[in-house]
């Protein structure tokens, strides 16, 4: 399966909340977040790049599949 496209930064903040991960901090346009021992930085642009998300899916720990239903 393919990607999702144009997932933003805000989208992804929403799934990774979902998941438990909560919010630390934010500096600039970068918002912290933290679960456990997993430290997450997801940038606030309006569309990710897909290394960038895929970077993220790994930390979440979700496929491509999942992100998909959670969007």
């Amino acid at each position: 399966m393919k990607l999702p496209a144009d997932v933003s930064g805000s989208e992804l903040a929403k799934v990774a909340i979902s998941l438990g991960f909560e919010i630390r901090r934010q500096k600039g346009s970068h918002l912290i977040l933290k679960k456990g021992e997993k430290l997450l930085v997801i940038p606030q642009h309006k569309s990710l790049k897909k290394g960038t998300l895929l970077q993220i899916l790994r930390v979440l720990e979700i496929s491509k599949e999942e992100l998909a239903n959670m969007l």
